[in-house]
């Protein structure tokens, strides 16, 4: 595929697995969907989905959950105390490509039989620094640029963007989660963290970001897979990104799957048009940035596996 000609470094080595911890919180309040976790995870295993890469898997995943209606503050679950949270019958975008991507990850991670710890210790992974969560507000990443940063560093994922054609750098200081800090449960009943937040986000501002600018996503769109994490720039000087989805290849065009809010789409996870179309159909998209996920380490539970048998 185009992809190829980027040109891309070889892979930064990988950093363990954190161990797995139980929930901090009832399973009942931190995971949503048993059934369709179960119904997901059979398919998977009868159609032996492990054994394809991982975009492909992931992808194969997010079909399932095309559908699933759209819901905002699915990870607010408690004042004080956070934890890893799934919820297969309602998610927002972010927690949409998280999902599928931690569902994909589990597969190949360990074997068979599955339960929903599983798949936290998965989110876990993705959405917390460093892959842990130490049950402090912010050990949660809340931004994409440091998701994608903190996932490269540890080599479980690799942001192409700066190799598509046409990227550019873009620079943007953040505040909105210090200045709009009561619409967040977490910082609401703990006002003690919204300072330390803030050099989070100081942080973040200064994190070497590119993206594609809309009017050069159409020829990047060869350069794009399957599973691949798309996240949509905005042209607010306040954030970086305003949306997240992932690619989905379509008769030779890479489309944006993702969680919409639009009630004109139904307010639910849809394949949508091809990128280039939907991120040019609105003024207030800048362009797209793009990281590709890695599977993680495996568990040694596969050697233990063999031996058994």
């Amino acid at each position: 595929m185009a992809i190829a000609l980027l040109g891309l470094d070889a892979a930064q080595a990988q950093k363990p697995i954190p161990p797995a911890v139980p929930p901090r919180l009832p399973l009942t309040t931190v995971f949503q969907g048993d059934a369709k976790f179960y119904a997901v995870v059979a398919k998977a295993e009868r159609e032996n989905w492990r054994n394809l890469p991982i975009g492909e898997r992931t992808i194969r995943i997010a079909r399932e959950l095309v559908g699933t209606p759209y819901i905002n503050y699915s990870l607010e679950v408690d004042d004080r105390i956070e934890s890893p949270v799934a919820n297969l019958k309602g998610m927002d975008c972010w927690t949409y490509y998280e999902n599928a991507l931690a569902i994909s990850r589990m597969l190949k991670y360990k074997p068979a039989p599955y339960k929903p710890q599983d798949m936290l210790q998965m989110v876990e992974i993705e959405r917390y620094r460093n892959g842990v969560c130490t049950g402090n507000y912010l050990s949660r990443m809340h931004h994409l640029e440091e998701v994608f940063y903190d996932n490269q560093r540890r080599g479980y994922a690799t942001n192409i963007t700066s190799r598509i054609p046409g990227a550019q750098k873009i620079h943007r200081e953040i505040h909105e989660m210090t200045v709009q800090w009561k619409a967040y449960r977490y910082l609401r009943s703990d006002p003690s963290l919204i300072e330390p937040m803030g050099r989070i986000e100081a942080q973040v501002s200064n994190l070497p970001v590119y993206h594609v600018p809309k009017s050069k996503v159409r020829d990047a769109e060869k350069y794009l897979q399957n599973g691949d994490i798309c996240a949509i720039t905005s042209n607010d000087p306040t954030g970086y990104t305003s949306h997240v989805g992932m690619i989905v290849r379509l008769n030779d065009r890479a489309y944006f799957t993702h969680a919409t809010s639009d009630r004109d789409k139904g307010r639910m996870v849809i394949i949508d048009r091809p990128i280039s179309d939907y991120v040019n159909g609105a003024s207030k998209h800048a362009g797209i940035i793009v990281c590709r996920p890695n599977d993680v380490p495996a568990s040694p539970l596969w050697q233990n596996n063999v031996a058994r048998q």
